[in-house]
């Protein structure tokens, strides 16, 4: 792992901590270093809360050193106004002049837009950083920019022999195949997506409670 990976891998680290709470947003972790020291980092920890640059940024205490730092991001600075500033437009005016970055965001009001802005800037710019786990970490957004469909988790229980459910019942009840740890991984699934499907016979035979919060 070259010095680069490494704090890009710190990024994915950082970013992970606002699975299931920036929807529409995408996943982003920031670092800001100095003579190979982190000196700040963050992330985007809620939709419509500061993006994972500014608050990478404004960990610093040292201000003065962010001139002579690299800031790492794991996807494309925005470049556009939102419900926030350009996070592109915040590392020009820091006079931050390296900044390394895992993938393009796919958005198109971004979309390369926010690595032009910063080079046209002057700033040195690298591209591509550890980029497959950095799209993986964003399926979801890079599934709905691109596809313009949602992700898709296909779920259900299955005994080794083959079997969902019994086939007759005499009293129609939950039959459980799932075990606590089973359970548990549902549950932090249901905490990380937007939506729940199931079937007709399921709602009627389950009546599950589809919460995808707790």
């Amino acid at each position: 792992m070259n010095i680069h990976e490494k704090y890009i891998n710190r990024c994915l680290e950082l970013a992970k901590n606002g699975l299931g709470k920036t929807y529409p947003n995408p996943l982003v972790g920031s670092v800001i270093v100095y003579k190979d020291q982190i000196i700040g980092e963050g992330w985007h920890q809620k939709a419509g809360s500061a993006h994972a640059e500014v608050n990478a940024i404004n960990s610093v205490v040292e201000k003065s050193l962010l001139k002579k730092t690299t800031i790492y991001v794991s996807l494309e600075p925005c470049s556009h106004f939102g419900k926030t500033p350009p996070c592109s437009d915040l590392i020009i005016a820091r006079d931050i002049k390296k900044v390394v970055i895992g993938a393009v965001d796919p958005f198109a009001e971004v979309a390369g837009r926010g690595i032009k802005k910063l080079m046209e800037a002057g700033c040195k710019v690298q591209v591509g950083i550890l980029e497959k786990q950095c799209q993986e970490l964003n399926k979801r957004f890079f599934t709905f920019h691109q596809k313009q469909r949602p992700y898709i988790i296909l779920k259900w229980a299955q005994t080794a022999n083959g079997y969902i459910a019994p086939k007759f019942q005499e009293k129609r009840e939950p039959v459980w195949i799932s075990n606590q740890y089973s359970k548990q991984l549902v549950h932090k699934w249901r905490s990380e997506e937007q939506a729940i499907l199931v079937g007709t016979s399921t709602a009627i035979a389950d009546n599950p409670k589809l919460n995808t919060r707790p």
